[in-house]
């Protein structure tokens, strides 16, 4: 048989390849219910766009930002182009990684359309500029619960969904509580934000520096900050006693089942 004669086979490219990206905050605002000093009230967040009215794909719908990848670009800096182009965070470095990628027959009206989600981890601070993109009507912060309730675009529930867990999970195995924190931090501070992020996280108050700073698996992972003449340092900025101040190092332990 001549091999010339063999037909190739024909390959159809999806109609477009987006990234989609999860912005996830955590908001804090003083506490209304009290006079004496103490912790804010913080909420982890998401933001969405809502999407033009006429437009003829989920029109008026809340979303997350996103769009279309250019073929001369890689995916992540798809995602890096779209996050900017959204918060306007120009300069920072922002904690940003891939989900996964979502497809089901006729998840997008406009055709065969796969997505590849991100989450990003980004700090109330760096949010302060965020505003609707040319093809949205509007950018919101929501609480995850409010987003969870309302009926998203495309299958950006079912994203939601998987975001949250990614980085619940991420905020018990790895050090991201971080990109929530100022660079020097209470050990209250960080407990509030881990169950901010993970309600139901249980831990004993009384134990918990012992826990963090004395175990052997996880010693070395935050250190006590020191001024200029090391001398450590403290705030009462959350309390009226003086709380030590400590701050994240650069050490991620290898930790195994096994």
């Amino acid at each position: 048989m001549n091999s010339a004669s063999v037909s190739k086979p024909v390959f159809r490219s999806p109609d477009g390849l987006p990234t989609d990206i999860c912005i996830f905050t955590i908001t804090s605002e003083p506490r209304k219910d009290t006079k004496n000093k103490s912790l804010p009230e913080r909420k982890l967040k998401i933001l969405l766009i809502q999407r033009d009215p006429k437009s003829d794909r989920f029109p008026g719908y809340w979303a997350f930002p996103g769009g279309f990848s250019n073929e001369h670009e890689t995916l992540d800096a798809c995602a890096e182009r779209e996050l900017r182009e959204e918060t306007h965070i120009l300069n920072e470095n922002v904690h940003i990684e891939q989900l996964k990628a979502y497809y089901t027959p006729g998840r997008d009206p406009g055709g065969w359309i796969p997505t590849v989600a991100y989450y990003a981890l980004v700090n109330e601070k760096s949010l302060s500029g965020f505003k609707a993109d040319d093809d949205a009507v509007d950018a919101r912060l929501f609480t995850v619960e409010e987003a969870l309730s309302m009926k998203l675009a495309f299958d950006h529930n079912r994203i939601l969904e998987d975001a949250l867990k990614r980085i619940q999970e991420k905020m018990l195995q790895t050090n991201i509580a971080k990109e929530f924190l100022p660079e020097e931090f209470t050990l209250s501070e960080l407990l509030q934000v881990i169950e901010t992020v993970v309600p139901t996280y249980t831990v004993d108050r009384s134990n918990f520096e012992k826990k963090l700073v004395g175990t052997k698996t996880r010693k070395g992972i935050i250190e006590v900050a020191r001024d200029s003449q090391d001398r450590i340092k403290y705030s009462n900025e959350y309390s009226q006693n003086k709380a030590k101040l400590y701050r994240f190092t650069d050490y991620v332990p290898f930790l195994t089942i096994y």
